[in-house]
């Protein structure tokens, strides 16, 4: 007779098995019509089709006949380790799993219903039928994939999970030097999430925060690390951007993703990241230079941060600046880096930064005549003080580009995709999500922007109920995309500058970061990782980052889409895990779209109102 084990709310039986509770919380085993209880130490026998029903959240599992192919023997110090690890996660994870069985029950779809309704669970407790045909993507260990990943959410389903990443998967290896730009950093949850942090011998932290924050920040820090806020030349503006820089013996990691380095953002939201790791220069690459490598060192150049010496084990004292990053070779990039420094550019400078950035990038690539008036899609979780001018003004830039026959692309059908009151009231944060979606009542209602309005849809990758705090911006045509932006820009004209003196003048007030996929950069991965030796050889062939002809064009399409010839067009066709549907569904009549400084008394997942304090420093959080 074996002991079968509850690790993370799932029940991994063999056959003929005894359940005995390690727990605190009791369980319910359901024999037929028979219910027993079991509390601390107590056991039972059980057989295929018993259900085990875990309290308090009452969530039911169905047991089923497994041939174990080979037995996993635990010695005692490893099961110390795992029923350490397992009360902590059941204290992270209980107020969680309330919130989505509530969730559930909301729609009447409970797990006890879908028990008895017959419905086959899968070991994660997801129903099989709700998952949709589309397939999250993975990637080889140590690889860093052309395209952008999705970050791990907390109690979703393993499938809506698979292929995503959490920190500890991007802050890994033998790490020298570390660069961490952010907006907002809680010390205690990031060391307690990558403890690999407390081993590199320097780290930056390039932050936007202040007042109280910025004390707990300089108290919380460990000693060797050092802080630097960019300044603020112009009033409202913020430190936004999102990115890590890891340095390594072998080359550098550059990372740009959409998660403020708290918990809230890196377990419960919808967020995204790119990642892609650069050699050292040789002697047939020094004093050349890339488009990226000089986007790179003039935007870490405009954060006016001074650097710092750092001796380094087989090379001696060095000096880390924003000029020391020309010796990697930056060749490879499979993106173009869109950033924004406040400031008035004039002059050449106009066109360096934002949207007119963004412009200059598009009117010098051509795509597919498919993309000709094709609809655009802007997500992001905060929305400025817009007006009709400034937001034909975005669209100018976000419509630029040719097709190959040199027509324009043309302005399409526009949507802004934005979570309702009722996204929000029912997702697994409850209205403390809405306090990451920070719009106020007057930007939300104006007139114009009503006709713009769509629908948060994430079924197919599982994250209708994790609200968002990914920014992207698409051109697409049905499943197939022209081009797709993943940035911390919202949309706003501080993030994206506004043009002043008739054109002449671009004003940006805050420092944004985002990386711009576009089909004619996709040529072959050349295998270069920092943190595995294996080489990692690409199928696709050679390819110019100035191609002309459509024959040679990488296929960008979201992870929903279906081809004919899904073995043929394995080397021509790239996936994108965009999260959200497309095409969006608009606004109905009863949809209202969520502003934070509103009044909501319908109770939340949680039981809560609207308006209530969100907490979002430290390793405990309120759910």
């Amino acid at each position: 007779m074996s002991r079968s084990r509850l690790k993370l709310g799932v029940l991994y039986p063999v056959r003929d098995s005894n359940v005995e509770v390690e727990g605190q919380n009791p369980i319910i085993v359901k024999k037929g019509t028979h219910r027993h209880e079991l509390k601390r130490s107590e056991k039972i026998s059980m057989c295929a089709g018993d259900i085990v029903e875990l309290l308090p959240g009452k969530l039911a599992f169905q047991l089923r006949d497994i041939s174990c192919g080979e037995k996993v023997v635990l010695n005692t110090t490893e099961e110390k380790k795992m029923l350490a690890k397992r009360k902590r996660q059941e204290l992270e994870d209980e107020a969680l799993a309330k919130a989505l069985q509530a969730i559930e029950d909301e729609h009447g779809q409970t797990s006890h219903a879908v028990h008895a309704s017959g419905v086959k669970l899968d070991d994660s407790g997801t129903s099989s039928s709700s998952k949709s045909d589309c397939k999250q993507l993975k990637f080889t260990h140590g690889q860093c994939p052309r395209i952008f990943q999705l970050l791990k959410v907390k109690g979703l389903p393993r499938w809506a999970n698979t292929g995503c990443l959490d920190i500890q998967d991007v802050i890994e290896g033998n790490i020298f030097f570390a660069l961490l730009s952010n907006y907002m950093v809680d010390i205690e949850w990031l060391l307690s999430a990558c403890p690999l942090l407390e081993q590199i011998p320097q780290v930056v932290i390039v932050h936007g925060e202040g007042g109280s924050s910025l004390d707990r920040l300089k108290m919380e820090k460990p000693s060797h690390w050092l802080l630097h806020k960019p300044p603020l030349p112009l009033s409202y503006g913020t430190h936004h951007s999102k990115a890590m820089v890891l340095l390594y013996q072998t080359g550098v990691r550059v990372i740009v993703h959409t998660a403020n380095l708290i918990y809230v953002d890196w377990n419960n939201k919808t967020q995204g990241l790119w990642m892609q790791d650069f050699p050292y220069k040789n002697e047939d690459t020094k004093g050349s230079t890339s488009l990226f490598e000089e986007d790179f060192v003039e935007y870490l150049e405009a954060l006016q941060w001074n650097g710092c010496n750092l001796h380094v084990p087989g090379s001696g004292q060095m000096k880390i600046n924003a000029s020391f990053f020309r010796k990697f070779d930056f060749s490879k990039a499979r993106v173009r880096l869109i950033a924004s420094v406040p400031g008035y550019h004039q002059g050449q400078k106009l066109r360096k930064w934002g949207h007119m950035k963004l412009r200059s990038i598009l009117e010098n690539h051509h795509f597919d005549k498919r993309f000709v008036k094709s609809p655009l899609v802007y997500q992001f979780s905060s929305l400025g003080s817009l007006d009709e001018k400034w937001l034909s003004e975005f669209s100018m830039s976000t419509c630029s580009g040719y097709t190959f026959e040199d027509k324009p692309l043309g302005p399409g059908h526009m949507q802004i995709l934005w979570p309702t009151v009722e996204d929000v009231r029912c997702s697994i944060e409850g209205y403390a999500a809405g306090n990451a979606i920070p719009s106020p009542l007057k930007n939300v209602e104006k007139e114009f922007l009503q006709k713009y309005w769509a629908r948060w849809h994430a079924e197919h990758t599982g994250r209708n109920h994790a609200m968002p705090h990914f920014k992207s911006y698409v051109r697409f045509n049905g499943q197939d995309l022209a081009w797709f932006l993943l940035t911390s820009s919202n949309l706003s004209k501080a993030a994206w500058g506004a043009l002043q003196k008739n054109g002449s003048q671009l004003m940006i007030r805050s420092y944004e970061l985002g990386v711009l996929f576009l089909p004619s950069m996709q040529g072959p991965e050349e295998g270069f990782s920092c943190t595995d030796s294996r080489k990692l050889n690409d199928p696709l062939k050679e390819t110019s980052n100035n191609l002309t002809s459509p024959a040679e064009i990488i296929r960008f399409v979201t992870s929903c889409y279906q081809g004919q010839h899904e073995e043929l067009e394995e080397k021509t066709v790239l996936k994108f895990p965009v999260p959200y549907k497309l095409p969006p569904d608009g606004y109905n009549k009863l949809d209202v779209p969520w502003s934070w400084d509103r009044h909501y008394t319908k109770p939340d997942t949680y039981g809560e109102l609207w308006p209530r304090v969100v907490k979002l420093y430290g390793t405990k959080q309120d759910k």
